[in-house]
């Protein structure tokens, strides 16, 4: 059995390199946008429901993403609030330019 990771700053990495793949990067910040747009609106406006969508369709981007794309069980499963935190900031880190330096380190190619 693999060794759980104990804290956020050694998931941080174990979480860019399960996102290796560009593709899945990209998939990711997209759901992320769809779901914030969604969970927005349907606190501001209504209907209630959008709250409920934005949060499906985060997940099933990412979960999409990991299947088809990086072939790999999504941190969701053992670390789910880790995995919520993280999404956001590489979805800022990209959106801000910033992601490049994380990724190095984290050694991703």
């Amino acid at each position: 059995m693999a060794k759980r990771i104990a804290t956020y700053a050694e998931f941080w990495p174990y979480y860019l390199r399960e996102h290796a793949n560009p593709v899945t990067r990209a998939v990711h910040a997209f759901g992320t946008a769809v779901a914030v747009l969604l969970m927005v609106a349907g606190l501001l406006f209504g209907p209630w429901w959008l709250v409920l969508l934005a949060v499906v369709a985060g997940y099933a981007f990412a979960w999409g993403s990991h299947m088809l794309v990086e072939q790999n069980r999504p941190a969701t499963f053992t670390y789910p609030t880790w995995s919520l935190i993280s999404d956001f900031r590489m979805a800022w880190l990209m959106a801000t330019g910033r992601l490049g330096p994380e990724l190095e380190k984290a050694g991703v190619p």
